[in-house]
């Protein structure tokens, strides 16, 4: 007999595949609970409803992924390839193919289920900022950068890196860029970050 957290697992993961491939509101709980193997009375027993069973689902995922997210600097590289290997790594959670597709469907229900929205950002994007933030003070300590306010730089460099890519993808069905231009874009973001982008004066 399986244990409740194997069978969360089980119904995280058949959610996960319906609500990628059928949209939230088209996915109903007793299709959720016979993709699980489950009826619909012990769906009902581990998770209070769909979107409950939703916000588990994106937490799951966003953990998952975040667990996977190295920002550990490298002491013998200079900075700027530290902070570009540093925005590859957040890149990779906010530009996963799958976050992004969650990120469509929290905005897909954010009007009809606000609470949506507001876990998705605490759990992926919020937790994404705060983890380069403690990089960025590690970083200030050791006088490798000079800051003021690393929490307000953080959000400032991930929108930098990823915003432009992520939108396009969301609203204009743009393909997500590759590794390489990932890997590029983030050289050139560490570039004008560490440098700036003023011409020479005259």
């Amino acid at each position: 007999m399986r244990s409740d957290e194997e069978t969360k697992r089980i119904v995280l993961e058949a959610a996960r595949h319906a609500f990628a491939v059928d949209g939230y509101a088209a996915t109903s709980t007793e299709e959720l609970a016979r993709g699980a193997g489950i009826s619909t009375k012990t769906l009902y027993r581990l998770f209070s409803g769909k979107a409950a069973l939703f916000e588990a689902m994106c937490a799951d995922r966003l953990e998952r992924l975040l667990s996977d997210v190295n920002l550990q600097a490298n002491n013998q590289a200079d900075i700027e390839t530290n902070l570009a290997a540093v925005l590859v790594a957040c890149a990779d959670l906010a530009l996963d193919p799958e976050v992004v597709a969650l990120q469509r469907m929290v905005l897909q229900q954010s009007a009809t289920f606000p609470d949506l929205a507001a876990n998705f950002y605490r759990d992926g994007i919020a937790r994404t900022a705060a983890a380069l933030a403690g990089w960025l003070r590690v970083q200030v300590r050791k006088k490798r950068l000079a800051l003021d306010n690393v929490d307000e730089a953080a959000g400032m460099m991930i929108g930098m890196m990823v915003s432009a890519p992520q939108r396009a993808a969301i609203y204009a069905s743009v393909t997500l860029p590759s590794r390489k231009e990932i890997e590029r874009r983030a050289k050139a973001c560490a570039a004008i970050l560490l440098d700036g982008c003023r011409g020479p004066s005259r």
